[in-house]
């Protein structure tokens, strides 16, 4: 058959296809969230001693579907995920949750992203160095208009029991705790400045890799420096209160308790002042 006969057909990537998402809903029940959840994906964030670090994020990424929607385009949310793979910040954070919103044409977003960060650490007599994981979050809200940003940090640390060394003989009851920290700022701050104002108010920082003189410092150094877990979110908030950087936090200290079978918990929140909500 000659060329010219044959029936022109149109490329399938040109062929009209029906978006369902967008078709009319009926039910009048506008859903609170909805999107992707639990997507891996390669980011670089602000390291204050290399400059930046490599490292793999979860992500969660929502947005509000008013009732008249059947759907929302799942596909979009990989589409900006991948527009902002650049070193993510604070800022640039608050950028891919704008486009999300926009790109979404959404009243509400939300984005999760949570990572692992290094830091390297000497060891206190030694100074032998070794890595020490953080588990890290970045926070995002949008809602008509107003953007709010938090970072969140889980450090772990050790406490020992200040009652266990005031009646015992010989020694005293320790364990590993986790301490969250979670903050709102309208300045940058390092992820590893929150690390470090936890770790000096805990009764001793934990190491990757310790030698035997490091050991007997870091043991003596906590039974020198007794914590009760409201001990040590009292004086982390301390901390938190003394830098002008910080508008609002959450701290949290889950003690891991080594002599009962339940953890010891405390939680002190500080909301943010109407003037520092203005100048954030």
């Amino acid at each position: 058959m000659d060329d010219h006969l044959i029936p022109h057909q149109a490329p399938i990537d040109m062929l009209p296809v029906e978006d369902v998402q967008g078709r009319l809903d009926t039910r009048r029940q506008p859903i609170d969230r909805v999107g992707i959840k639990d997507i891996l994906h390669p980011v670089r964030i602000r390291d204050r001693a290399q400059g930046e670090q490599h490292t793999i994020a979860h992500f969660e990424m929502t947005v509000d579907l008013p009732q008249n929607f059947k759907g929302t385009h799942m596909s979009r949310f990989v589409e900006i995920l991948n527009r902002h793979e650049h070193e993510i910040s604070v800022r640039s954070f608050q950028d891919m949750l704008a486009d999300m919103v926009a790109r979404l044409e959404a009243n509400t977003g939300h984005i999760t992203m949570r990572f692992p960060y290094f830091v390297e650490k000497s060891a206190p007599v030694t100074g032998v160095r070794s890595l020490v994981d953080y588990q890290v979050s970045f926070l995002g809200e949008i809602r008509e208009g107003l953007t709010n940003t938090r970072v969140r940090v889980l450090v772990p640390v050790t406490s020992l029991c200040p009652c266990s060394k005031a009646i015992s003989a010989r020694g005293a009851h320790n364990q590993r705790s986790h301490v969250t920290v979670t903050v709102s700022t309208h300045e940058f701050v390092w992820i590893e400045e929150l690390i470090e104002w936890v770790e000096a108010e805990a009764s001793a920082p934990i190491y990757g890799l310790l030698k035997r003189p490091d050991e007997k410092f870091v043991t003596e150094q906590a039974y020198d420096n007794p914590k009760f877990v409201e001990d040590m979110v009292r004086d982390v908030a301390g901390r938190l209160n003394a830098d002008p950087r910080i508008t609002a936090y959450v701290v949290e200290s889950e003690n891991f308790e080594s002599i009962h079978n339940h953890s010891a918990y405390a939680r002190l929140e500080r909301q943010a002042s109407a003037k520092e909500e203005a100048r954030s």
